[in-house]
C-alpha cells in the first residue's frame, strides 16, 4: 500500500490554474466539473445528470429567493449560477483558483449580468465573510481537496446564521489503506491528500458543531459518471484531429478506467450530506 502525500493548497491552487484552459480547451468549454445524479444505469446524459445534482442539492437545502448563499470551492461558478437563475437567491462563490474564478466571472456577466452573485478567490480555511453571513452554505466535489478540513468545517460553521444549513456533495475515501494504482492515477492525480469515509464526514460535522447531520451514498452515480464521461471522451478523440487534443482526450479517458476500478476496490466513493448550525 502506496503512503499518504501532502498536498498543500498552494499545490492545489497552482494545479487547478495550471490546467483550466487545457479543461476548458479540449472538453467542455462551460467549465462543468461536477459529478452527475443518474436516472438509471441506461442514462447517460452527463450534463443534465450534472445539473441534477445541483438541483438536488438545492431542494435539499430548502434554497429560495430569500436565501443568501456560500459555494465553497465554486470552481467555474456553475452551480452558483444554476442557483441564481432557478431560485433568485443572492450569493457569493468562493475558490482557491484564480482562473477558475476570471473564468466564473466571465460566465456571470454573460448569463446573469443583474444576478446579485459576486466570485471570489479564497480559501476554505479562512472564509473572508463575517460570523453568519450566509442562510446556507454549499459545496460540490470540492471540499475533499482542503488539506486542513476541520478548520475548514468551523469557517463554514461560523459563518452560517443560526439555524444556517450546509449542503454538500464530496468525494470520499472509503477506507484508510489505499493502493499505489488508486493513489497515482485517483489521489495524487488532483492533488488530493485523502478523506473520509461517508460515516466519518458526518463524525467530522459532528464535532464541528453541526446537528440533524444526514449522509448518504452517492457510489453508483459516480461510477456511472465515470463510466459516460469515459466512452464520451473516446467517441470525441476518435473524431479530433488535433494530436495535442486527442492526446489530452484519451489520457482524460484512461483517468476514467482507473477511477471506475478505484471504486470497484473500495477506494474512492462520492456522498452528500446535509447538516444544521443550531438555531
Amino acid at each position: 500500500m502506496s503512503t499518504t502525500s501532502q498536498f498543500t493548497e498552494r499545490d492545489v491552487s497552482e494545479f487547478f490554474d495550471r490546467t483550466t484552459q487545457t479543461y476548458l480547451s479540449f472538453w467542455d468549454s462551460e467549465g462543468v466539473l461536477h459529478t452527475g445524479y443518474f436516472a438509471d444505469e441506461a442514462d447517460t446524459d452527463y450534463p443534465a445528470a450534472a445539473d441534477r445534482t445541483s438541483d438536488i442539492l438545492a431542494a435539499d437545502a430548502g434554497i429560495d429567493a430569500t436565501s443568501r448563499v456560500l459555494d465553497v470551492g465554486c470552481g467555474c461558478g456553475n452551480f452558483l449560477l444554476r442557483l441564481a437563475e432557478r431560485t433568485g437567491c443572492r450569493g457569493e462563490g468562493l475558490d482557491l483558483s484564480i482562473e477558475r474564478i476570471r473564468f466564473a466571472e466571465s460566465r456571470r456577466a454573460e448569463r446573469a449580468p443583474t444576478a446579485d452573485i459576486t466570485f471570489r478567490h479564497g480559501s476554505a480555511t479562512a472564509l473572508p465573510y463575517a460570523d453568519g453571513s450566509f442562510s446556507h452554505v454549499v459545496s460540490q466535489d470540492a471540499l475533499f481537496l482542503v488539506p486542513e478540513k476541520p478548520r475548514s468545517h468551523a469557517e463554514m460553521f461560523r459563518v452560517l446564521a443560526p439555524g444556517g444549513v450546509l449542503t454538500i456533495s464530496d468525494f470520499l475515501q472509503p477506507r484508510a489503506e489505499i493502493g499505489a494504482a488508486a493513489r497515482r492515477h485517483v489521489y495524487d492525480r488532483v492533488r488530493w491528500n485523502g478523506g473520509y469515509s461517508l460515516d466519518g464526514y458526518a463524525d467530522a460535522l459532528t464535532a464541528a458543531g453541526f446537528v440533524d447531520v444526514d449522509a448518504r451514498s452517492l457510489d453508483a452515480h459516480i461510477r456511472q459518471t465515470y463510466r459516460v464521461l469515459g466512452h464520451t471522451a473516446r467517441e470525441r478523440a476518435a473524431g479530433t484531429a488535433d494530436e495535442a487534443a486527442r492526446t489530452w482526450i484519451l489520457g482524460f479517458a484512461d483517468s476514467c478506467d482507473e477511477i471506475q476500478a478505484a471504486i470497484d476496490r473500495g477506494e474512492f466513493g462520492w456522498g452528500m450530506v446535509i447538516a444544521r448550525k443550531p438555531a
